[in-house]
């Protein structure tokens, strides 16, 4: 039998043959089924709230991504400030003139995940558009242009003096390239990964799609690092030695309650990476995942071991900071952190 091109480069089949782009609830139920062991042997569904007892809920949600990254000593973060909403362009004009901060810049919501709401704006014009639809507290944060990204993911163990690099993922931005024939519109609906983000895309540069753009052009479509935004995420545990789990081991015993989570961090090279020379983007919690997971042609049965010992090492250093006399948190304080972190993640 045979199918037709058309159907096989689908977003189905394009979605179907890569387990990184499966629904989250198919590739999760191994991990939800040792959750819940693990919440009985807690004898709390919230156990994992203790493991970055500095961080709302450990990290997993709730948490003002402004608040956390404030913990990280200054010279790693960006510069960036909050902005409240309501609010008029000329607020946001003086906030960004306060702080120095010029086009473009990065405005993200302060609740967020997975990339939502996550945008680069270039001039005031953008500022109007996104305050359209964004209602809840928003960070502005410089934009940092270094040419490498990488998720760092780092543990340490309470009743250790010393912690550990355990993952790290390098990030590829959603791009295409060139062939002096090609619309723009062409070569993204080529490619399988920025085929997926069509929609988007679409909207994003309806007045640049029928550009052609020149042979061995590089023309990046995403700066934002994310992988829901089509971002190719690889897995760098090749990287991982002695210097750079000193060098993130050093920088994490500075912020105060954090024992488990991810530096998300762009560098100018290896060697600054390793010397702690950059500029951390944010700083998830516990909620955060081993994202080298999802390097394309990754086992998604290796991935399920790692997503298991994951849940194994939140349990670990929680239920041991709970010895040292971290709460976990109660499930009325959980369900309003939750019914917040809902409210700020839906678009008006």
């Amino acid at each position: 039998m045979f199918f037709n091109k058309d159907v096989t480069r689908s977003n189905f089949f394009i979605r179907l043959k890569s387990w990184e782009y499966w629904p989250f609830g198919i590739v999760q139920l191994p991990v939800f089924i040792y959750f819940f062991w693990l919440s009985l042997r807690a004898r709390s569904f919230f156990f994992f709230s203790a493991s970055n007892p500095g961080i709302v809920m450990g990290g997993m949600f709730g948490e003002s991504k402004f608040d956390v990254l404030n913990k990280v000593p200054s010279q790693y973060i960006p510069v960036m400030t909050l902005v409240k909403t309501p609010c008029k362009k000329q607020e946001v004009m003086d906030k960004m003139a306060k702080h120095g901060l010029q086009f473009p810049v990065i405005f993200k919501p302060d609740l967020g995940e997975r990339g939502f709401m996550v945008q680069r704006i270039n001039n005031e014009s953008e500022i109007d558009a996104y305050l359209s639809k964004m209602k809840h507290p928003f960070i502005i944060q410089q934009l940092v242009d270094f040419p490498l990204e990488f998720g760092v993911f780092y543990l340490r163990y309470p009743y250790h003096s010393n912690g550990k690099v355990t993952s790290v993922v390098m990030k590829e931005m959603l791009s295409v390239t060139g062939d002096g024939q090609s619309t723009l519109q062409e070569l993204i609906l080529k490619k399988d990964r920025a085929k997926l983000q069509w929609s988007r895309l679409q909207k994003l540069y309806s007045k640049k799609l029928h550009e052609i753009i020149p042979k061995g052009k590089s023309f990046e479509l995403s700066s934002i690092g994310n992988h829901c935004l089509g971002t190719k995420f690889l897995d760098g545990s090749h990287l991982i030695n002695e210097k750079l789990s000193y060098t993130f081991d050093e920088m994490s015993k500075q912020i105060d309650g954090f024992y488990f989570g991810r530096f998300d961090l762009r560098c100018a090279s290896l060697d600054d990476l390793y010397n702690g020379n950059v500029k951390v983007l944010e700083l998830n919690g516990c909620g955060a995942e081993p994202a080298h997971i999802y390097h394309p042609g990754y086992s998604l049965l290796k991935a399920i071991s790692v997503l298991l010992e994951h849940w194994r090492n939140i349990f670990l250093i929680a239920r041991a900071n709970a010895k040292r006399g971290a709460a976990y948190v109660p499930f009325k304080e959980a369900k309003m952190h939750y019914r917040k972190f809902k409210v700020a993640t839906q678009l008006p």
